[in-house]
């Protein structure tokens, strides 16, 4: 049995699917209620508390950051919806005051993530963490083993790992039904519009010698961290990262070699490359794939983020928007009308007819294709099944969609990007690449 198919008879059909990963948490941990702390009150930050809101049974009893603006904002959010979380500008006051803290979530910049994973799980607490790991591939390695030698939970923040709609296409229509029939090219995109750097109230400027501490050079840096090299990995960590870890997941192995183009082509002012495009080979049991993923930051019209997987007999391409999610059934491949009715596709409108005078199709053109879709609805926020599963591991009820060990076997497909930028050749990974 191949790794794939070893995945695909492990993992359970459905929303409520879970994929192998580490052991839940031991059974004296087990808590009806969990007690939270947060550390990292930016975008991402924002966007994981309001991913919990609204998750029954957790307490968030503590909120870090550095910017006093941010920390105040999540502090007082967070007191909206009866949350009494005391407030910490240093991570080490938190960890050390709050003892009744069950997990952390890490929600800081990349250079900060490992840091802040380990301090927290040597100190007993289970972890969520944001992806990337770090910007930095040693210290994603570090999370990994502290994961191990305190056998605290870290999960990391793959958060489609736990879409039900791509757990859908996982296990039932490319597990089960086997709709693509052989993948051979997959080709994933996240394009977006030009955008200004980010701001900053002016009252609340962080003093020199405070962001100096924190290991920031000034109030530009700090906010547009994620441009710059010294704090984070660029748009192809940030959005990349994402889609690269579903090319793993769905094939069930980690790329062979990478090939790749990109540079500062639109904001000359900071250091990430903006646009970046890369080719990755893997080899699976069924034979080579080619996947192509871009990242434009510079143009985003029509363009918008998904996974497409193409195989002989079926397409599918995902995203966590469900307007761009679709199924094409080649015309060569049997007919999917038992699938429709057993409920795991849902056939749209047939393809239009030519048109009268002059609709001819060229004779090297394929044939129109069957157009589905998935009839999974995900009502609630991306990130909020992901948590669900991090918080249901803890209480023994599930293993982790993504923990650490996972997780860095993605994100090493995608520190090699960079260095296939750098060298302008196509680099092969080795089996230390992936290694921990």
């Amino acid at each position: 049995m191949n790794r794939r198919e070893f995945i695909n008879a492990t993992l359970m059909a459905g929303a409520g699917a879970y994929v192998i990963g580490q052991p839940s948490a031991r059974a004296q941990e087990k808590a009806d209620v969990i007690n939270l702390a947060i550390i990292g009150v930016g975008a991402q930050g924002k966007t994981l508390l309001n991913a919990a809101k609204d998750i029954p049974n957790i307490s968030f009893k503590a909120v870090c950051d550095i910017w006093e603006y941010a920390r105040t904002y999540g502090e007082r959010w967070l007191q909206k919806y009866g949350h009494k979380p005391n407030a910490y500008e240093n991570y080490q006051d938190m960890l050390e005051k709050e003892k009744d803290i069950h997990a952390v979530i890490v929600a800081s910049p990349d250079f900060m993530h490992a840091e802040h994973a380990n301090a927290a799980m040597k100190a007993g607490k289970h972890v969520y963490c944001e992806k990337m790991m770090s910007n930095d591939i040693e210290k994603a390695r570090s999370i990994v083993r502290t994961m191990k030698e305190t056998g605290k939970l870290c999960q990391i923040g793959h958060q489609r790992r736990s879409n039900p709609r791509y757990l859908h296409v996982l296990n039932v229509l490319l597990g089960k039904a086997k709709l693509c029939g052989r993948i051979v090219n997959i080709n994933g995109q996240w394009n977006r519009s030009p955008s200004d750097e980010i701001g900053w109230p002016e009252k609340y400027t962080i003093p020199p010698d405070v962001l100096k501490k924190y290991g920031y050079e000034d109030m530009r840096q700090f906010r547009n961290w994620r441009w710059f090299k010294k704090y984070g990995g660029g748009p192809i960590s940030d959005l990349g990262a994402h889609q690269i870890d579903i090319f793993n997941w769905f094939l069930g192995t980690h790329p062979t070699s990478v090939i790749a183009s990109g540079g500062t082509d639109y904001y000359k002012n900071l250091e990430w490359d903006d646009n970046v495009m890369a080719i990755y080979e893997y080899d699976t049991p069924e034979g080579r794939v080619r996947a192509f993923y871009q990242v434009l930051t510079a143009t985003g019209a029509g363009g918008g983020y998904f996974e497409y997987f193409m195989g002989d007999q079926g397409s599918i391409k995902m995203s966590e928007s469900a307007g761009i999610t679709k199924i094409f059934r080649e015309a060569r491949a049997p007919e999917w009308k038992q699938w429709v009715e057993k409920g795991y596709i849902k056939l749209d409108a047939p393809p239009a007819a030519p048109s009268a005078g002059g609709g001819v199709t060229d004779a090297r053109e394929s044939a129109p294709p069957e157009a589905y879709s998935i009839p999974i609805v995900l009502d609630k926020p991306y990130h909020t099944p992901h948590i669900e599963n991090f918080l249901d591991s803890i209480r023994g009820k599930a293993k982790l969609n993504c923990p650490a060990d996972e997780a860095f076997r993605s994100e090493a497909a995608v520190f090699k990007v960079h260095q296939a930028v750098a060298a302008r050749k196509a680099l092969e990974f080795t089996p230390e690449d992936f290694a921990v």
